[in-house]
């Protein structure tokens, strides 16, 4: 009878316990090839969509890291700037996790912020990489004077808030360099600024919420027409209908 009983024990949770050990995790599907699971994957990978452009110009989510690594893969730096603990009171007592903070960019115009949290620091910065990948945002680049050679800082002046920080971006003239502190500064070289003014107020030392809000003030950067976008331009047809 116990034989009976540790039989239909087993049984019992080999069919409760399923694929769990066959469950694909981040990063370990990097060399196999990539099945598109979107109607915008399955697009990119038949070369009907040619550029990143033309996904942010219709303003599509993206939801498949791939698509990224497709268009930008090669060119794409990260960059780990904070791992913190992060605690939770539980009945059992105090459960850790690990929070990491990872941003990520190709310095030509493109830049992405990523946070997650995890039980393990690896897992939360792999899990962070991905984020980062899937909130790329595009940088616009402007002049400071006169329109003369390569776009080189913020077309206008931008504001980002997260929290009690703002964080304000500021045109600056060439050769001034970006004048931020350590994490608004590695953002702004990330997304291909030159030369920056910034001034920011708030409780600057919450890094996770510094870099939140000159996050935002990158992608603000494409919510101003200015004088050279009033021309007339050729509409481009939405590749998802």
């Amino acid at each position: 009878m116990t034989e009976i009983k540790q039989d239909r024990g087993n049984k019992i949770q080999e069919r409760f316990r399923g694929d769990k050990g066959k469950i694909n995790k981040p990063g370990n599907n990097e060399n196999k090839e990539w099945i598109p699971i979107t109607k915008l994957g399955r697009l990119v990978k038949n070369k009907k969509i040619i550029s990143i452009e033309q996904i942010f110009y219709h303003s599509i989510s993206i939801k498949e890291q791939e698509i990224i690594d497709y268009f930008l893969g090669s060119e794409l730096k990260d960059e780990v700037i904070k791992i913190m603990p992060v605690q939770k009171q539980t009945r059992a007592g105090q459960r850790t996790r690990f929070k990491a903070f990872v941003i990520i960019g190709d310095f030509n115009g493109h830049v992405g912020l990523g946070v997650k949290s995890a039980k393990e620091a690896a897992s939360a910065i792999r899990g962070a990489i991905i984020i980062a990948k899937l909130s790329i945002v595009p940088a616009r680049k402007g002049f400071w004077g006169e329109y003369e050679g390569v776009a080189h800082t913020v077309p206008v002046k931008v504001t980002g808030k997260c929290g009690s920080i703002r964080v304000r971006c500021i045109p600056a003239p060439r050769g001034s360099g970006i004048v931020a502190g350590k994490i608004p500064k590695k953002l702004l070289t990330v997304a291909g600024y030159k030369d920056v003014f910034t001034s920011s107020k708030g409780h600057t030392r919450t890094i996770g919420n510094f870099a939140k809000a000159t996050f935002e003030a990158i992608s603000m950067t494409y919510n101003f027409s200015t004088p050279d976008l009033w021309a007339e331009q050729k509409l481009i047809s939405n590749p998802l209908f």
